[in-house]
């Protein structure tokens, strides 16, 4: 891709996430009109717009949080429009919140362990009829979670109450409990708002070394700088459609972006 697309590029190779015609409305208020996008599997592909573009609403729908008026959502080619949020996890969509939730009454470790999906132990009989399983696949879990926690370089954080975490060091944990699923594609949601500018570059690289091994993004973010450097492709939302869609240098300077978003000269 070599310029900026009027509209979402379409007919990708591989999309991992694939939306179509969503539309979502509040009262007499139209957030996301008719938006059809896609994300290759493979990309960091990045999502931008002003402030009341229809971003988050869209964050919402593709995740299940939403109900859209119209349209669909599909991940890794199966229809999840009327899904609930766990079901979309468990066809491999993953997202992350602006605001991190803080898990009431658990350590950093017990809120990492919430994340692995299809665990024999979730249901009672297994306890009893599959008991060496369920500990196999807790011991696993565990081990993971150790791991998730080495890794993002938060394992000192392990024993703590998560309610008594900074809001960087959640961002932190979300981005663990989030691989903990292991997903196809991970929704972040303005991952370095309200981080200072060192846990910003470290999450950025984070990201980075994620992408590498072949984990997919979609990601909101107000900080040019952050997004410009990780994203390619990147979407740009304009009062709730897709306005355009390209790389980042291109996308930086096209007009209709400068005067819907930036504002004035790249």
């Amino acid at each position: 891709m070599s310029n900026v697309t009027q509209g979402a590029v379409l007919g990708k190779d591989d999309p991992v996430l694939r939306t179509d015609g969503l539309k979502k409305s509040f009262g007499g208020l139209t957030a996301t009109d008719d938006v059809s996008f896609e994300v290759e599997r493979g990309t960091i592909t990045g999502l931008i717009g002003p402030n009341g573009a229809g971003k988050s609403t869209l964050f919402n729908l593709v995740s299940g949080f939403y109900e859209p008026d119209e349209g669909s959502v599909s991940v890794n080619g199966t229809d999840v429009t009327d899904h609930e949020p766990h079901e979309i996890v468990g066809e491999g969509m993953v997202r992350t919140f602006q605001t991190p939730r803080k898990p009431e009454g658990m350590s950093v470790r017990e809120a990492m362990l919430v994340g692995p999906q299809g665990q024999t132990g979730e249901s009672i009989l297994p306890l009893f009829t599959s008991s060496s399983t369920v500990r196999r696949e807790e011991r696993q879990s565990l081990e993971r979670a150790e791991e998730m926690l080495e890794r993002f370089e938060i394992a000192d954080l392990a024993t703590q109450s998560a309610t008594d975490l900074s809001g960087g060091q959640m961002k932190l944990v979300e981005l663990a409990r989030a691989m903990m699923s292991d997903p196809d594609l991970l929704l972040l949601d303005e991952p370095v708002a309200g981080v200072n500018p060192v846990l910003a570059q470290k999450l950025a690289g984070f990201i980075e070394e994620l992408h590498a091994e072949g984990q997919s993004f979609l990601i909101i973010e107000h900080d040019m700088s952050f997004i410009m450097r990780l994203a390619d492709p990147i979407i740009v939302l304009n009062q709730g459609s897709v306005l355009v869609e390209g790389p980042p240098d291109a996308v930086r300077s096209d007009d209709r972006v400068v005067d819907a978003y930036l504002g004035g000269p790249a």
